[in-house]
């Protein structure tokens, strides 16, 4: 599926196949980098996968982000067909897979005879690709997957979306996958204040006004657990670089560096064995945040009565 009600075109060679993955209901900056992807015409949306964000705080948290994604599907016109599940739980050991509709959907396109370039794109743990290589590993080579995870490094450090899935990261980085790591030192490159927000998107139909909404609930949920790191005033749009990095690939703002391992207090283990992947160290904020503004109001802008818009698909 492809949203390109703009005044502007793109060539069609331009186009990407994309998949996206979110733990959306574990946090509120999901629901910003999933909606940037659904309005980017550069992208031919084939999918989204619920992921699990871990157990700490439910059992049921695949079917949260389910949930979540459905309501903003439903808040944007667009058709529902296109979320898939993912895996409920995180993989049990490195060698056995946790299937998934979602795992399916990746080696179904990862291996169709199509000259466009696909990305997978992770905004939570990797269980998803993991089980997509354990089940089909000829998938190496035929997608390539960027991760929102990981400690800075060279060192690594604890962090939550390499938490809820070690194992799936130490099969992904081992795989030879085309993997771009966007760790936490970067992806914390894109504060916003949420008078910012405000500004911006709330008076920019249903979806400008959730997003915000739904920000601001989650930061009182989240006071008991993260006062020590949330400020009152601003948010981390920590996905968004994930969409970012497909519009315009800051080629000059990574390092190559063979996957290390990763141990399980999330530090990492520099051994040579593993294959080079690319290591993120900055991002354009600007950019990134610039374009998710103007195409939600653009989108406000062509859908003023909130009705559904005609996408085109390939």
């Amino acid at each position: 599926m492809i949203y390109d009600n703009y005044a502007f075109k793109l060539p069609p060679e331009k186009i990407v196949r994309v998949i996206t993955n979110t733990d959306a209901k574990n946090e509120a900056d999901d629901q910003f980098a999933i909606v940037q992807a659904m309005l980017s015409p550069k992208f031919d949306n084939v999918g989204y996968i619920a992921a699990h964000f871990g157990n700490k705080r439910c059992d049921d948290s695949m079917e949260r982000s389910r949930k979540e994604l459905e309501l903003i599907f439903d808040l944007m016109g667009f058709p529902k067909d296109l979320i898939y599940d993912g895996a409920p739980v995180a993989l049990p050991d490195r060698e056995t897979p946790v299937d998934s509709p979602g795992a399916r959907l990746i080696i179904e396109e990862a291996m169709k005879d199509d000259k466009r370039k696909l990305y997978v794109t992770f905004f939570g743990p990797l269980t998803d690709l993991a089980s997509a290589y354990l089940i089909e590993p000829r998938i190496a080579g035929r997608l390539t997957a960027i991760w929102i995870g990981g400690g800075k490094y060279p060192n690594g450090a604890p962090e939550f979306n390499l938490r809820n899935d070690i194992n799936a990261a130490n099969v992904v980085f081992a795989s030879g996958i085309d993997i771009w790591q966007v760790p936490k030192n970067v992806y914390e490159m894109m504060p916003v204040s949420i008078a910012e927000l405000e500004m911006r998107l709330y008076d920019k139909g249903a979806i400008g006004k959730y997003l915000l909404d739904q920000l601001v609930e989650h930061s009182f949920e989240d006071a008991p657990r993260k006062s020590d790191f949330r400020t009152g005033e601003t948010w981390v749009l920590g996905d968004n670089p994930a969409v970012g990095l497909i519009l315009f690939e800051h080629r000059f703002c990574y390092d190559m560096i063979p996957a290390p391992f990763i141990t399980d207090e999330m530090f990492y283990v520099h051994n040579g064995e593993n294959c080079p992947i690319r290591v993120y160290n900055s991002i354009d904020p600007r950019l990134i945040l610039e374009d998710m503004y103007a195409k939600i109001e653009l989108f406000h802008k062509n859908n003023p009565d909130g009705l559904p818009p005609a996408q085109r698909r390939m």
